[in-house]
């Protein structure tokens, strides 16, 4: 069988490509293109040229028109003559195999979409084999309706009159398409061993969390690269590897932690994106099992982040996929030592944005709006954090009474 590999973004040069339409404007498309950047950055390519189209919406054949790919294709041609190779064009959404196929023809260059990009950092990422094992079903479920593009290299061969080797005569198929229906199957029995091995991980796992013992859960959760694992640290005061990179966390972590006398666990769990692929969320059930039995989320929020109420809303819809919309949970606002603000002029007469309003306003705004339930801290300079921690404590300390009403919770805690 032909392999599938993704991961071929490393030191290369990318161009990136995105479209602009009615529902997603200018502005949106290139805060979407930003974050796909680092996206390519976190896998080790580096971004040269950015291209956007005005349109209804994809096209069908080839995501942009015409126009576009064959001004695309002049860019890289120009780099080619300039020593300046590009090594693969990304786009930000995800691809069929008709597109890529369509599209790989016009450039000549290696095509990425969004889903491959994250799947391939997430094969980077991967360190256990319960996580490498996701990644892989993931990787065979993007691959699977798309083997066609694969095997275009091998002409189809047909012979005698009538249909000249079409799909539907028997007997008379190519090469190419017989190799295509033998990893069709190949690949649709590995998914299936994949799921077997899935199931097995996650009973292993369910029997973990019950021999937990009567201890509150707490998840952390949010969106990528908002300092989860930089909180968990200082919880837990373990070494959960953080950097300021998209998914540093893959494989979800489980401390326990201490605050006063009260033990509970604390979950870092990987975290989410937009436009993020439902393969992934599938593939990584037993990782977000994490999220739909813990007691308590806590939302973790880049306050620096100019788009950070869009990350909330990426994140609340995910809980709500997850069925944990419903749970307790708190919003935590890290990287204030971050924020910025630029003072409006007296005669703006627009709203303010989160460029231009003050911290002291903006955590007056959603104090009011969430009840209290969110606190404004930075993990990384360990600003407020006792303040954290005491909050932390009280709605634990709740949880658990209401959970064991007849455990006590203040026993003897081991060092």
């Amino acid at each position: 069988m032909k392999e599938f590999v993704i991961s071929e973004a490393k030191s290369e040069t990318a161009v990136l490509v995105g479209i602009v339409t009615q529902e997603q404007n200018e502005a949106k498309t290139n805060e979407y293109l930003d974050e796909l950047e680092f996206l390519a950055d976190t896998a080790g390519a580096e971004t040269v040229k950015r291209f956007t189209q005005k349109a209804g919406g994809p096209n069908a054949v080839t995501y942009v028109g015409k126009g576009k790919l064959e001004e695309i294709k002049q860019y890289i041609d120009e780099e080619a003559e300039n020593e300046r190779p590009v090594g693969m064009v990304i786009f930000d959404d995800e691809l069929s195999a008709k597109q890529i196929r369509n599209i790989e023809k016009a450039l000549d260059v290696k095509i990425l979409d969004r889903t491959s990009l994250i799947l391939d950092i997430f094969a980077m990422r991967a360190q256990t084999a319960n996580a490498k094992t996701q990644v892989e079903l993931a990787q065979y479920r993007y691959m699977l309706p798309r083997l066609q593009r694969l095997w275009t290299h091998l002409e189809r061969q047909g012979g005698g009159s009538g249909s000249g080797g079409g799909k539907g005569s028997v007997g008379l198929r190519g090469p190419g398409e017989t190799q295509l229906e033998m990893d069709r199957r190949i690949i649709l029995q590995r998914i299936t061993l994949l799921k077997q091995r899935l199931e097995q991980i996650d009973k292993q796992k369910t029997t973990q969390r019950k021999n937990r013992g009567r201890m509150i859960r707490v998840a952390l959760v949010g969106y990528t690269n908002v300092g989860k694992s930089t909180l968990m640290n200082l919880l837990s005061k373990s070494e959960v590897f953080a950097e300021n990179k998209l998914f540093a966390t893959l494989d979800t972590t489980v401390r326990k932690v201490v605050v006063e006398n009260l033990p509970f666990l604390l979950a870092d769990t990987v975290g989410f994106i937009r436009k993020l692929p439902t393969d992934l969320v599938d593939s990584f059930k037993s990782t977000l099992d994490e999220v739909r039995e813990a007691d308590l989320l806590l939302h973790v929020v880049d306050i620096s982040h100019p788009d950070f109420e869009e990350q909330i809303h990426v994140v609340e819809n995910t809980l709500k996929e997850l069925g944990c919309a419903e749970k307790p949970s708190m919003i935590i606002f890290n990287k204030i030592d971050n924020y910025t603000w630029v003072p409006k002029d007296a005669d703006d007469l627009t709203p303010s944005t989160a460029e231009n309003i003050t911290l002291d306003e903006l955590k007056q705004t959603w104090m009011a709006r969430l009840n209290d339930q969110c606190l404004f801290i930075s993990a990384k300079k360990k600003l407020n954090i006792d303040e954290f921690k005491e909050v932390l404590y009280q709605q634990v300390r709740r949880l658990h009474v209401q959970k064991y009403p007849y455990n006590d919770f203040l026993y003897p805690i081991e060092e």
